[in-house]
């Protein structure tokens, strides 16, 4: 079941990303400061958490928020599933959530980046499989030899 998350969710979802190998130490730090933030009352409805929630087993998580002084354009800033859950549409499924919900707040595009290195390849492929584009690279944007590129997908053309 896909829902927003709550404070209960945190000390989970803080897990999750880590069992992901995609962020070091002091990203999931960052994490638990933005997720113990966005509880505080300091969100609006720019910005939005969703958790994949399995018989009370968080499986997925996204974080998405809007791209400021833009018309309708929307950054997906995280999106996660377990690696024992992967391969079996949960991903598909939480992004087009979010694509949805984008929508029905008349989002009009998505970005979503990601890492160059070959060991990403696979999440690469996943997001044009989801029908984003390539967009732009960035080369040795997060390090020597690690291009940012950036995906996007129009979800409202009007």
């Amino acid at each position: 079941m896909i829902r927003p998350i709550t404070p209960d969710d945190t000390t989970a979802l803080i897990a999750l990303a880590e069992t992901t190998g995609l962020f070091q130490q002091e990203q999931l730090q960052t994490l638990g400061e933005m997720l113990a933030d966005y509880f505080k009352g300091n969100s609006d409805s720019n910005h939005f958490w969703l958790t994949d929630d399995d018989n009370e087993c968080l499986v997925g998580v996204a974080y998405c928020e809007i791209e400021l002084m833009t018309n309708q354009t929307w950054n997906l800033q995280l999106i996660g599933i377990r690696p024992d859950y992967q391969g079996k549409g949960r991903g598909t499924k939480l992004l087009h959530y979010v694509e949805q919900t984008l929508t029905l707040r008349g989002g009009r595009m998505l970005l979503v980046e990601t890492s160059g290195l070959p060991e990403l390849k696979r999440t690469r492929a996943f997001y044009a499989k989801c029908g984003y584009e390539e967009e732009a690279r960035i080369r040795d944007f997060y390090a020597a030899g690690d291009d940012k590129v950036v995906f996007r997908k129009i979800l409202n053309a009007a």
